[in-house]
């Protein structure tokens, strides 16, 4: 039953204006989940700025577990808007386009002259492409797959090298010319991968259920142990693993005679049975 009908339930001291602010506060709590991560995300350009990159790394990872939390937060309450559609896609762009390519650039760039833009700016028009394809294919994507490396994944490949290389102690990046072309070819990877057609895998068919086997939620316990032993080595061990098995996966495909491609173009064709919503 509605609880906007009369007769669901007694009159409240307060009435409608109870109703209307309770609202407004669900309305508020993803969009306030949205706003810490894009504060995450500018937090780590100015901890880069003051040469503080591991922060700077933490804070985008820190941004990447907001941005998976608000949408669900959404969906949970019903709070669902086209504002916060828009305000997440705004916040990813700052928190996993600007942010890493800024990063990485103070961090190993800065010193190569104009040739350090190139991988900077190629990961960060990627990162608009990324989120602007995203937002126009929503309707005709496979809902299990991501059409090209989703931007949070490529933000924690190029913090995961940063954040390890750092840990193990290397704090004049920009002075160790292996270690700033590794960051040109990482940077250039994650970026161009973004507008890929390559299929990875979104988990959202997992995620989406209300009910999972216990088996995952003991995955998950030893997942997280894993990961608190070496959060940097674990975590971009994981996500460069993540960014190569879209690649894997595409090869598969095509080398069996599949489709490749996630976009479907017609509900009639039977190899397209289930690419749409």
């Amino acid at each position: 039953m509605n609880e906007d009908t009369p007769d669901a339930r007694p009159a409240s001291p307060t009435g409608p204006n109870e109703t209307m602010l309770r609202r407004r506060g669900i309305y508020i709590l993803p969009n306030a989940i949205t706003l810490a991560a894009l504060f995450s995300g500018f937090y780590g350009i100015v901890a880069a700025m003051n040469g503080r990159f591991e922060a700077a790394c933490i804070a985008v990872f820190c941004a990447a577990v907001l941005d998976s939390l608000d949408g669900r937060v959404a969906r949970m309450t019903n709070a669902q808007s086209a504002f916060g559609e828009q305000m997440d896609s705004l916040s990813d762009m700052v928190s996993f386009g600007a942010a890493p390519a800024l990063i990485v650039y103070i961090w190993a760039l800065k010193d190569m002259g104009k040739a350090g833009w190139i991988p900077a700016f190629v990961y960060i028009a990627g990162a608009a492409l990324r989120l602007a394809r995203f937002n126009v294919n929503i309707g005709v994507v496979d809902k299990r797959f991501f059409q090209g490396l989703p931007s949070p994944a490529a933000a924690a490949v190029v913090m995961g090298l940063i954040w390890v290389m750092d840990d193990l102690g290397y704090k004049n990046a920009s002075q160790i010319p292996w270690l700033v072309w590794t960051a040109f070819g990482v940077t250039l990877f994650a970026g161009l991968s973004m507008v890929t057609n390559a299929p990875f895998y979104s988990f959202k068919v997992v995620g989406s259920r209300r009910t999972v086997p216990f088996v995952v939620l003991v995955a998950i316990v030893l997942g997280m142990a894993v990961v608190a032993l070496d959060p940097p080595r674990v975590l971009f061990a994981v996500f460069c693993a993540y960014g190569l098995s879209g690649y894997a996966v595409y090869a598969w495909r095509r080398t069996h005679g599949h489709r490749a491609s996630v976009i479907a173009t017609s509900t009639d064709e039977p190899e397209e049975k289930g690419l749409h919503p």
